[in-house]
């Protein structure tokens, strides 16, 4: 059984930065692929980045490359989503998921948060 807890949410200005969060329960954390999802009001919920168990693979949706980062902290339980040069199109809820396997840019994670409101204002 694996929990998460995001954090890190808030409000920003276009072209600023946020880092969210993303603190797992369990010993098994470093054995999982983690996730971001972000779900805009009245839209899907879409895949936004992946992360390999070790680190050593990421993958990005297209529209967040070269402003987004994922990284991750075995040692500390925690997933992160450096977010650069923020738009208002950015503002979502940005849910962390864990699955055990290969990243994936799918829904089918094992785990989820809760969930952290990213607001962009223009």
């Amino acid at each position: 059984q694996v929990q998460l807890v995001e954090s890190g949410g808030g409000l920003v200005q276009a072209g600023g930065s946020l880092r969210l969060s993303c603190a797992a329960s369990g010993r098994t954390f470093s054995s999982a692929a983690m996730g971001w999802f972000r779900q805009a009001p009245g839209k899907e919920r879409e895949f936004v980045a992946t992360i390999s168990a070790s680190g050593g693979r990421t993958y990005y949706a297209d529209s967040v490359k070269g402003r987004f980062t994922i990284s991750r902290d075995n040692a500390r339980n925690t997933a992160y989503l450096q977010m650069n040069s923020l738009q208002p199109e950015d503002t979502a809820v940005y849910y962390c998921a864990a699955r055990f396997g290969s990243p994936s840019d799918s829904y089918d994670y094992n785990y989820w948060g809760q969930g952290t409101q990213v607001t962009v204002s223009s």
